[in-house]
């Protein structure tokens, strides 16, 4: 895919009082809220609250178009396109009766595991009450959402821009068996924009245009370097021999073209047509030939109604021999590319839309018993404090990252009430309202603090209540504030809010974490000066920095030799923030800890970035001297058959040349630990040692030795009644590893240090636990 030629002006937009009134009965529509029905993600709902660039993308192709596991590797694939694209995936599915609208990696691979499954159904607009009906009536499915189905639902979640493959249409024959798709009727009545490549060529062109002219639809085709009009496109091939209604330029026409749709509030569809990419396309006389075939054969077999296009499409397969399959993949791959880049366009319009009206967003905080302050007394002088922190200009550790104010609102039902579990909708709820302070880098910072490490941690709050908050209790807590600046308004404070039932199982979070992504260039050269004056061992980072500020506190740990970088991913999504496209060093971070499903989101995602062509990861891979009969025995007794069945160990050693460290949680299981071994460690010729060295350099190499794997089992697995919160209990180990190390232990010696201190926190209502200042190493 091209880039857009920098000569391209995006449209100006009227200024002042001629602005479209109209616009404002579109900003003040509700959509629908999380119920029990349905669910929009965490980051998907962030994503739409600072209005990011967001693409809906269905999963009909994960349950009905591409078999397990290789529908996981596509749903990867297409999610990191959208990523390293700039915008914010939001796959739409349904799971035991409840639509989500973003899944999780946990979520899509358990979808799309049930693929071929008799519970997993193909989910159109009519379908969507039904299954979400009947988990009220014991009985739970699962579905793929069509074109149809996710616009519905992309419009209720308030996305305005969505990425399929290709477009139901009106099938061949349509006169006498009325086969025509829901996709043109939905595009019809819902206001999302979609992007394909065109509808598949077996079904009849002219009418499905014709169609989409009486339901009012926009139909355009990119032009994609072409001049004058061209062709509506066929699916597999760039031509279907019928012109398109109306041609567009590129990805910045198109998104005027969606901005001006919502302003006037016409409420129906656009389909933006993008042909397939030349080098996979098939000429269109080749599928024609194809595709009566493929018709034929579905007549005699009585395929009709929704079960006629999976079998036409199986039979295209067939009698292409295969090649239709990559070039399935290369079109939506396209598509989704050039959604993406339409959405971020659309943002851009949007935010100078607003700036042109004189908008600007509201916010309310919460008003704690400290006093404000004034103009004339800033917020870091009016800070009142029972016991002033020790300022520490050098430091042992220092943690950058998230620093949050936490609310916990715990449902707590009047005893006559109807309900006794979830909290009422649209409505004022009795609750028990707990405020904290919170944020993985504070939970780091605070459990290092905690266990006598002398700790730095850089952050930044907003000039607002919630800032003195913050600022107070960490004073109070006995750690310094030095480096914590504080941003002036619109700047707010990061918080999070989370709404539970009365089990305290969540019903709702909202979090607000955008300050970090929004510091000044010069207030973070400011910060990245004082953590290099503080000449740390250790510096540890959060992924809630934006990807450029995340870069440059690990350049200035890569410029000490005596500085170790930790890096922590908190999320699926934020983790990615650490791979740049072409790292310039390897390692990019000396240890890293994720979670299983972190792991599995970084080693997709170097993969979906071919970063594991390059050739100095393979000279890395190389240098471990991993026998040619692989690892699969070793690893299975190093650590368990179960987890090498998972994958886990093997994606770990394959990120080993961009993380030479790596901890993996995995809650009850434990803790993998995975590392590159330096040559001239003493534990290559350790008899106690041996079973987990599983390979040994044998070229030479200065920066290989080995491959070392163990995994360190937890001293004891709690009960369920014996867990009080698993909200801090990774922070804390984080924590508390810094702390083993800055004290000289080597990482394989401080694991199990650190997951002592986990457990305290896992039996502490406290994120991090205040008994850590008991635990003694």
């Amino acid at each position: 895919m091209r880039f857009l030629n920098q000569s391209i002006c995006r449209p100006s937009l009227i200024r002042g009082s001629c602005a479209p009134r109209v616009a404002s009965a579109v900003l003040g529509k509700r959509f629908l809220t999380n119920n029990g029905f349905f669910r929009v993600s965490e980051e998907v709902r962030e994503a739409l609250n600072s209005k990011k660039p967001v693409v809906a993308l269905e999963t009909t192709i994960y349950t009905h178009g591409y078999p397990y596991p290789d529908n996981v590797a596509l749903a990867s694939l297409l999610e990191s396109t959208v990523r390293v694209n700039g915008g914010v995936p939001a796959t739409v599915g349904v799971l035991d009766g409840v639509v989500h609208v973003g899944l999780e990696p946990e979520e899509l691979i358990r979808l799309a595991s049930s693929a071929g499954q008799s519970t997993t159904l193909k989910l159109s607009r009519r379908d969507l009450s039904y299954v979400c009906g009947l988990r009220l009536a014991g009985k739970n499915f699962n579905g793929g959402t069509t074109v149809a189905g996710t616009m519905l639902l992309s419009h209720l979640a308030g996305i305005k821009v969505f990425a399929t493959g290709g477009l139901g249409g009106v099938h061949r024959g349509a006169e006498s068996s009325m086969d025509i798709s829901a996709d043109l009727t939905e595009l019809g009545r819902t206001p999302v924009a979609v992007v394909s490549s065109g509808c598949k060529s077996f079904l009849d062109i002219p009418r499905t245009l014709e169609y989409l002219e009486t339901e009012g639809v926009f139909v355009g085709t990119f032009a994609d370097g072409r001049e004058g009009k061209v062709d509506f496109p066929a699916f597999w091939s760039r031509d279907s021999g019928l012109k398109s209604p109306m041609t567009i330029q590129n990805e910045i026409e198109a998104a005027a073209i969606i901005h001006a749709q919502h302003t006037l509030n016409i409420q129906s569809g656009l389909h933006f047509a993008n042909p397939i990419p030349v080098e996979a396309a098939i000429p269109n006389e080749t599928m024609e030939s194809v595709i009566t075939e493929a018709l034929r054969q579905a007549e005699a077999s009585g395929a009709t109604g929704k079960d006629n296009t999976p079998f036409v499409l199986n039979k295209v397969k067939e009698l292409t021999e295969g090649k239709s399959v990559p070039a399935n993949g290369a079109l939506i791959e396209s598509n989704v590319r050039r959604a993406t880049i339409m959405a971020r366009e659309l943002a851009i319009l949007e935010k100078s839309q607003e700036e042109a009206q004189g908008r600007t967003s509201s916010s309310f905080n919460p008003v704690f018993s400290s006093p404000a302050s004034s103009p004339e007394q800033p917020l870091n002088n009016a800070i009142p404090t029972k016991r002033n922190p020790t300022v520490v200009s050098k430091s042992e550790i220092v943690v950058a990252g998230a620093l949050a104010v936490d609310f916990s609102c715990d449902f707590a039902p009047f005893t006559n009430t109807s309900s006794a579990i979830d909290p009422a909708l649209h409505t004022s709820n009795p609750a028990i309202i707990n405020q904290t302070l919170g944020g993985v880098a504070h939970n780091i910072a605070k459990a290092a603090h905690l266990l006598g490490a002398s700790v730095q941690l850089h952050s930044a709050v907003g000039d607002d209540l919630s800032g003195r908050a913050a600022l107070g209790q960490l004073s109070e807590d006995g750690m310094s504030i030095d480096s914590i600046k504080v941003l002036p308004q619109p700047a707010r404070t990061a918080q999070y809010v989370a709404i539970n039932n009365s089990r305290k199982d969540l019903t709702l979070a909202m979090a607000d974490m955008k300050i970090l992504e929004s510091i000044p260039t010069t207030t973070v050269d400011a910060m990245l000066r004082e953590a290099s004056s503080a000449s740390p061992k250790l510096l540890i980072l959060d992924a809630n920095w934006d990807s450029i500020t995340l870069h440059k506190y690990l350049a200035l740990g890569k410029s000490s030799s005596s500085t170790t970088t930790i890096f922590e991913p908190v999320s699926t999504a934020k983790a990615l923030r650490i791979l740049p496209p072409k790292p310039d060093h390897t390692p990019i971070v000396d240890i890293i800890t994720p979670n299983d499903f972190e792991l599995k989101a970084l080693h997709d995602h170097a993969y979906s970035m071919s970063l594991f062509d390059n050739p100095a990861w393979f000279a890395t891979i190389d240098a471990l001297g991993i026998p040619s009969s692989g690892l699969r025995v070793p690893l299975s007794v190093t650590t368990t058959p179960a987890i090498v069945d998972s994958g886990i160990p093997q994606q770990a050693i394959k990120l080993l040349p961009f993380f030479s460290t790596i901890l993996t949680k995995l809650g009850p299981q434990g803790v993998l630990l995975t590392q590159i071994i330096e040559p001239n460690d003493p534990i290559l010729s350790s008899p106690e040692q041996a079973q987990y060295v599983l390979a040994r350099n044998t070229t030479g190499d200065a920066n290989v030795g080995g491959l070392y794997v163990r995994l360190y089992a937890p001293e004891r697995v709690l009960k369920d009644e014996e867990v009080v919160s698993v909200n801090g209990i990774g922070d804390t180990f984080v924590g508390a590893l810094a702390t083993g190390l800055v004290k000289g232990k080597k990482v394989r010696d401080a694991v199990e240090f650190a997951q002592k201190a986990s457990l305290l926190s896992l039996k502490s209502k406290e994120s991090v636990s205040p008994d850590l200042r008991k635990l003694g190493m």
